[in-house]
């Protein structure tokens, strides 16, 4: 029988649990070639052990082109050569077990690298047994928009077309083959029964293809992820992933939900429809963007009402999750904080505090722990991502933007600023070798040495966070939503509650606290008004 809360939350270890993403590519070179590894993350495993967490979250560490950055798997049974080798894979792993850790890993199946053996054969011939892994038309069906930019199909050798809703060298496979499902489904276990406890799933609600094939309506052009995440069969397919494979495990998944709707949530982690345990929901992070995706300014008002309404819209059948950052956004410290030398280490604490502080099973991404921060770009030569470089193509290239307003918006939005190599000392200490990419300029001032006090900071809330369950199940109670500089919501559990106050500012600012002494801070004391970038943790009750 499991265990329920006051509150009538199903008590599951994946929600109590605090993870920690490891990009292995940008992590700790340990064998000089330039590149992270999986070694790297084996001699830096004694620092995410020390920040307390419970799962590390692992980014591709298959065999790929790198055509995306990994996301492009070419054998999804075999260890990238650049991250190590299979065995490296299984020291890690056990090594994370030993430190009373789990470890999740990237689950890619939305598409796979054109260099994979299915796609190879896929499109060798019409006739091939394979071809109908992937999705073809004998002719352009539509005006389908690939994410990255450009159309979303592109031809192949014999005059058919193949749909890729991301890069044209990475195919979209066809999960109306049965056949194909199955192939996933044997994947998944071929991880899970060396021991993997879970799997974050990219871009899942893709999976599923209107095979009407209908042009993109006109109100959604800019935005055709919302087109792409309602396929007809999208909950059938992950109902049936469920039941052949999750269920034999006990496993967390979390799934990257670009395109659902805050309404459309609850279809896919309502636990008692069996799908998904979590998504990530991206309203908080699309706080700054506009409708062309491009930056914009935001307000705390606009913040705090996502999770307002997040909170409104989900029961507790339903379990959300929180992050700021991963490996596609900017730096959190530049994006929701003050990256100036003044505020940056405060601001970061702050965002710690939220972060760990919130209902739902938190997600740090690495970095943040030291205060990294976002670069300023002045050339596309600067730049590795993939969406970067085509939206230059498309944006500067043919006159829409200028190259001034072009760095402007990047150094705002761009995947690069979370995907540099970790700066571990003043001298860079990423790689012994030429880096894969440029280390951020400011690594000699800002690196994991210089941040130390962040880092304990978020040790000493993950500490407090395993120890107070209001912390972790308690119903959320925003005290404030119309204060244009506090964030201050409560967190209630029966008889235990707390009181979050966080100051989104850089000036002081006058709020009504408690009469007690905070559990935790950003300050070494707490005087009657809130300082610049100030956040306490009171108990209340």
């Amino acid at each position: 029988m499991s265990e329920t809360t006051p509150n009538g939350y199903i008590k599951r270890w994946w929600k109590e649990a605090v993870v920690y993403q490891v990009y292995p590519r940008s992590f700790y070179d340990s064998n000089g070639d330039g590149i992270g590894d999986l070694r790297g993350v084996l001699e830096k495993l004694d620092h995410i052990k020390g920040l307390g967490v419970d799962v590390i979250w692992l980014s591709p560490h298959f065999d790929s082109p790198n055509a995306d950055n990994g996301y492009d798997i070419r054998d999804y049974r075999k260890v990238g050569a650049e991250f190590g080798t299979m065995q490296d894979f299984d020291d890690l792993l056990a090594a994370i077990k030993t430190a009373g850790m789990k470890l999740i890993i990237d689950l890619v199946v939305n598409h796979t690298s054109d260099e994979h053996q299915w796609f190879v054969e896929s499109r060798s011939s019409r006739e091939n047994p394979k071809r109908d892994y992937y999705i073809w038309s004998d002719k352009k069906p539509n005006d389908w928009t690939s994410i990255f930019g450009g159309p979303a199909w592109t031809q192949g050798e014999d005059g058919d077309w193949y749909l890729h809703l991301f890069d044209r060298k990475q195919p979209d496979l066809n999960w109306d083959n049965p056949a194909v499902r199955k192939e996933v489904y044997d994947l998944m276990r071929f991880w899970l029964d060396k021991g993997v406890d879970g799997f974050r799933m990219d871009v899942i609600p893709f999976i599923s293809k209107d095979k009407t094939l209908p042009n993109l309506p006109e109100d959604l052009r800019a935005k055709p992820q919302y087109v792409y995440a309602n396929g007809p069969h999208v909950h059938d397919y992950l109902h049936e992933m469920n039941r052949e494979v999750l269920s034999q495990y006990d496993v967390m998944t979390v799934g990257e939900a670009f395109g659902v709707t805050l309404q459309d949530t609850p279809k896919l982690i309502d636990e008692r429809r069996q799908e998904l345990d979590m998504i990530f929901q991206f309203a908080a992070v699309e706080v700054d963007r506009g409708p062309d995706g491009r930056w914009k300014p935001w307000t705390l008002l606009e913040f705090k009402a996502v999770f307002i309404r997040q909170d409104q819209a989900l029961d507790t059948h339903c379990w959300p999750t929180f992050f700021l950052s991963n490996h596609d956004n900017p730096r959190i410290v530049s994006r929701f904080g003050d990256d100036s030398p003044q505020w940056r280490e405060k601001s970061a604490m702050l965002l710690a505090t939220l972060t760990l502080t919130m209902k739902g099973t938190p997600f740090i991404y690495q970095g943040d722990e030291m205060g990294l921060t976002n670069r300023n770009f002045t050339d596309i030569d600067q730049f590795n991502d993939l969406w970067t470089k085509n939206a230059w193509q498309e944006e500067v290239g043919s006159g829409k933007w200028s190259a001034e307003a072009f760095f402007a918006n990047q150094n705002k939005v761009s995947r690069d600023h979370a995907r540099m190599p970790l700066p571990w000392t003043a001298e860079g200490g990423f790689t012994t070798g030429q880096p894969w990419f440029a280390l951020n300029p400011n690594f000699t001032e800002i690196n994991a040495e210089s941040g130390r006090a962040i880092y304990d900071h978020y040790a000493r809330l993950i500490a407090l966070r395993h120890a107070e369950p209001a912390l972790v199940y308690g119903d959320y109670q925003d005290i404030a939503p119309d204060h244009p500089q506090v964030f201050a919501f409560k967190s209630t559990l029966g008889k235990t509650a707390f009181l979050i106050v966080l100051n989104f500012s850089g000036q002081p600012v006058d709020f009504d606290l408690p009469d007690t002494t905070p559990c935790l801070g950003n300050y070494r004391d707490a005087p009657t008004y809130l300082r610049p970038w100030e956040a306490r943790v009171y108990r209340i009750k």
